[in-house]
């Protein structure tokens, strides 16, 4: 045990004192910022601002077809026609056929802009038909502003005793969704670091050496623990910095970028591009209500918990595949490849499972060892025991451990035999019969 610690000492101290470990602490949280505040700016800056003409064919839309986005422009010109609506200044013009409407211009009309403009013309058609009954226009619009304002949509859940609890979906889905990606970038940098290491002493004949005082195992597990420690001192510096940054975001986004969240959130609502958006603003919305509304004390022990399994769970695996790769680049690419295949399923199992937390699909990659650190977080969020019940999480718990003792015991039996080898092209058919033998 005591040589464990020593190796565990040696890899975490050779590391945090490296510059690229000072950087990546300072700079990832930087970076996190940038890419939501970006991300809004670039989706509301490349919104394309359109003019449409419209002829004389909708002149019984003119009191109905109002410009109510700000991407479209609709003005009513009866001159307009194919060979001189690009001279007028206009994008295009609406053209009526006997059964639909076209879109005419020089250029293709961007899909966003498209629905758009037949919102618009699906809603003055509507309001065109029901004047037609004898409603009034000023009707119309006191009906329509009074039904907006009137219903204030909240959610609150309530347990077995009847005891109400509020509800906060956007803070639950930053949450879920930040501790996820955290997890998943998380498992490649520190997994790669524990098969570059592994890779860096064989290839130096270090191992050697080391194993003349210690077992290849204990080697192992202290590299594997020794970077595990590395890696939750620079989570805690990034939770820290994260949150730091978060608190004071508001004093340094002037009000104008605000508004074009909101903006930016209402024109993506369900759009395929719209998706980073989104995502963008749940944070947002997350970072208004940070101090409460969450059990952060549960949610913080389970990021760690599953961070911890799940780091260990792949780097027993990254170590092994580190042990048989000689100094081809491609080799170990292709040893890799079935141990990041998983990491990334279950990211996308994540995109989808966090706005269904309740799903199957979500239910079986928060039980599955080699998805569970990922997924179950973006389930946790929601709320323990209302989205997630107590038995779950003890047997999703429960089976990550047993899947981190049987990946140890599987990579101890591969980095026995691999530490030492050299010079010969090892495939996984090759080390399942070297665990065959072992046992």
């Amino acid at each position: 045990m005591n040589k464990i610690f020593i190796i565990i000492k040696r890899e975490y101290l050779s590391r945090v004192k490296k510059r690229s470990f000072i950087i990546s602490t300072f700079l990832f949280p930087i970076l996190i910022i940038l890419f939501i505040v970006g991300s809004v700016f670039i989706a509301v800056k490349s919104k394309e601002l359109v003019h449409i003409a419209v002829p004389g064919d909708f002149s019984y839309l003119r009191s109905s077809l109002k410009s109510d986005s700000s991407s479209v422009i609709f003005v009513f010109d009866p001159s307009v026609n194919q060979g001189n609506f690009d001279e007028k200044g206009y994008t295009g013009f609406l053209k009526p056929t006997r059964d639909s409407i076209f879109i005419m211009s020089r250029k293709q009309i961007g899909m966003e802009t498209k629905a758009d403009i037949e919102s618009l013309l699906s809603k003055a058609y509507e309001n065109n038909l029901l004047e037609q009954k004898g409603i009034k226009r000023a009707t119309l619009d006191s009906v329509t502003k009074a039904s907006d304002n009137a219903l204030k949509l909240g959610s609150k859940t309530v347990d077995i005793a009847g005891k109400e609890k509020e509800a906060n979906e956007g803070l639950a889905y930053g949450i879920g969704f930040g501790s996820g990606i955290l997890i998943y970038i998380t498992m490649f940098i520190f997994g790669a670091a524990v098969m570059r290491g592994v890779m860096e002493e064989k290839m130096n004949r270090i191992a050697e050496v080391i194993i003349s005082s210690v077992k290849p195992f204990q080697l192992m597990m202290g590299k594997i623990i020794g970077i595990a420690a590395v890696s939750l001192t620079q989570f805690l510096m990034w939770i820290i910095l994260i949150m730091i940054l978060f608190s004071t975001l508001q004093f340094f986004l002037p009000p104008e970028t605000m508004h074009h969240l909101q903006q930016a959130q209402q024109a993506q609502q369900g759009l395929p591009g719209g998706s980073n958006t989104t995502v963008a603003m749940k944070l947002m919305q997350a970072k208004t209500t940070l101090v409460s509304g969450a059990p952060w004390g549960l949610i913080i022990f389970c990021f760690f918990f599953y961070f911890l399994g799940g780091y260990l769970f792949y780097a027993a695996l990254f170590a092994a595949v580190g042990s048989v790769v000689n100094e081809d680049p491609q080799e170990a690419q292709s040893l890799m490849l079935p141990i990041t295949m998983p990491i990334i399923f279950s990211f996308l199992i994540l995109t989808t499972s966090i706005s269904h937390p309740n799903s199957p699909m979500a239910f079986w990659g928060s039980m599955i060892p080699f998805s569970s650190p990922i997924v179950m977080m973006g389930r946790i969020a929601y709320g323990v025991p209302e989205a997630v019940p107590w038995w779950e999480l003890f047997l999703s718990m429960g089976l990550l451990i047993l899947g981190f003792l049987f990946t140890t015991w599987f990579a101890g039996k591969i980095y026995r035999t691999g530490i030492l080898l050299y010079g010969k092209r090892v495939t996984w058919k090759e080390m399942i019969k070297w665990l065959r033998r072992s046992s």
